[in-house]
């Protein structure tokens, strides 16, 4: 055999061995590539023992190019087996029988979840749902709902000042001024939203929370009307086994005023701790819309009539989950939010 001859078997040799690694897909198969290209009897075994039939003088550059080859297969072998053992270690750790891991997902918070429904509760009977400022002056605050200077509801004790003339709200009602300023009747609105009173933080109080006011002007309006939507919320909300029942009360910004109760979720009228043994849970208040403040307005009171209600939805979702202290809701524990 020439030197030329040689190492073309050599090159040929090389080129075999790469297309069988190739499809080599695990270790019993690279195992065989070792044995039929490298073992005693191997294909590079038998190139070497034809070294001898070439002459002497050529035998230094065909012997380098098979000690080459050599060397090339075994370090392509090498890889290619950490490559498959690497495949199959992370195969092994990989468990498929083993249940999913589901990911975190964010939650709605319980008073974003019961303001959305009471919003399309109220929608459904033809409300709007209105906003407005949270720092209000006095004038939208107090005196165009008929609570002038003097009024124990402007004491210290109850509302946070901002600056002169101003103040943090303490009830969506001035939204109702605002939008009476704005549109004539008929007006049909609610205005959702956050409030804040110098109230010392424990079980049922808490300086920040939320609250819905409902308003509704239009010619013939009545108490009557009050009544039917204020049932028919409490209806389509807790439950059509839900009583309501009205007491009188005082309020500046509505004559006749009231306050109005609906059946205790918890003992449904029967009578327990909650309750007090009565059947009915305090909610808010409401009544007709006092004349005084259509006046501020520009609504002829003549003409017009008008009831407005409100509800805190603190309230409501304590009553709607069973949860029996407000600050539950702003202390942020995760532990309760999964909850909801």
């Amino acid at each position: 055999m020439s030197e030329n001859d040689l190492i073309q078997n050599v090159q040929q040799t090389q080129k075999e061995f790469e297309l069988a690694l190739d499809v080599a897909k695990d270790a019993e198969a690279i195992e065989a590539l070792r044995i039929q290209y490298l073992g005693r009897k191997g294909c590079v075994a038998d190139l070497f023992k034809s070294l001898s039939t070439i002459p002497s003088e050529n035998r230094k550059a065909a012997g380098q190019a098979l000690n080459q080859l050599k060397t090339n297969l075994q370090t392509a072998l090498d890889k290619k087996f950490d490559n498959v053992k690497n495949i199959n270690t992370s195969v092994n750790e990989f468990d498929v029988t083993m249940p999913g891991n589901w990911p975190d997902f964010g939650r709605l918070h319980p008073l974003t979840k019961v303001t959305r429904e009471i919003k399309q509760i109220f929608s459904n009977m033809g409300f709007g749902v209105a906003d407005g400022p949270e720092v209000e002056s006095e004038y939208y605050n107090f005196e165009a709902l008929n609570i002038p200077q003097g009024h124990p509801a402007r004491d210290m004790q109850d509302t946070l000042f901002i600056d002169e003339g101003f103040v943090l709200r303490t009830h969506t009602s001035p939204v109702q001024i605002r939008t009476m300023e704005s549109k004539q009747p008929p007006l049909r609105i609610i205005s959702p939203g956050r409030c804040y009173r110098r109230d010392t933080p424990d079980a049922s109080h808490s300086p920040m929370f939320h609250q819905v006011e409902g308003l509704c002007v239009d010619q013939g309006i009545t108490f009557a009307d009050l009544k039917g939507v204020i049932q028919n919320f409490a209806q389509q909300l807790f439950g059509s086994d839900v009583k309501i029942r009205f007491r009188p009360s005082f309020f500046p910004f509505v004559e006749p005023g009231a306050e109005y109760d609906f059946t205790c979720l918890i003992c449904r009228g029967q009578g327990c701790r909650v309750c007090k043994g009565t059947g009915w849970v305090e909610i808010s208040g409401a009544g007709m819309v006092n004349p005084k403040v259509f006046e501020h307005v520009g609504y002829d009171p003549e003409k017009y009539t008008g009831f407005a209600f409100g509800m805190g939805i603190e309230r409501i979702a304590m009553l709607l989950y069973g949860i029996n202290d407000i600050r539950l809701f702003f202390e942020n524990d995760i532990r309760f939010l999964q909850q909801f």
